[in-house]
């Protein structure tokens, strides 16, 4: 739990040093958010290719747990985009962006921010890392009522690291490797998702 208490902890700090006025004459260059996006890709790179236990995983894979990232994808745009319905205040485009993040908060606020501005990276992570800390808290109410899989969608991206203890604690070792190969797919097509989403007819 403790990624997740010291993330939002950080942004606090951070939002109160904004509020404060304190740092109003400085403004950090906007390349550096361009910066940390590529380095957010290359770890993202790095920390996928150098598992070798999710690569073994993939060896002996059975084409069927593919299906299992696929639903996951469809569903959170699914869900993000009945949320239009409540938020008129966004745009459809903006809210499928948001929802493509798959739980995936650090590198897919980057690249919100990036592509359409600060506000709706702020969304996304707000969103993003929610859905991670539920993942992790009703994980046993979700597979009880819902099936083992439902933890794992609910989990998306971060169901191969940081949500994967608790997956496996309330679905059993037999879905460890529908998590892990669920989590690096996702993980994978993130970036490439939520940019077509924010690039295309804008």
């Amino acid at each position: 739990m403790r990624s997740q208490i010291l993330m939002p902890v950080f942004f606090l700090i951070g939002l109160t040093l904004g509020l404060s006025g304190k740092l109003s004459s400085y403004t950090p260059p906007a390349e550096w958010t361009t910066y940390a996006l590529y380095a957010m890709i290359l770890l993202s790179g790095i920390s996928i290719g150098i598992d070798k236990k999710s690569w073994e995983v993939f060896k002996n894979l059975n084409l069927k747990v593919l299906l299992v990232p696929v639903a996951i994808i469809i569903g959170s745009l699914g869900g993000a985009a009945l949320t239009s319905f409540v938020l008129p205040s966004l745009k459809l485009r903006e809210i499928l962006a948001v929802g493509a993040g798959l739980g995936y908060y650090s590198l897919s606020s980057i690249v919100i921010s990036e592509l359409h501005g600060e506000a709706l990276a702020l969304v996304a992570l707000l969103s993003n890392l929610s859905r991670e800390i539920i993942t992790i808290v009703l994980a046993p109410v979700m597979v009880t009522y819902f099936g083992k899989l439902s933890a794992i969608a609910s989990g998306g991206a971060t169901s191969m690291d940081t949500t994967l203890p608790v997956i496996i604690k309330f679905t059993g070792k037999d879905y460890a490797v529908i998590s892990v190969v669920s989590g690096v797919i996702l993980t994978i097509v993130v970036p490439f998702v939520v940019t077509f989403i924010l690039t295309i007819g804008a």
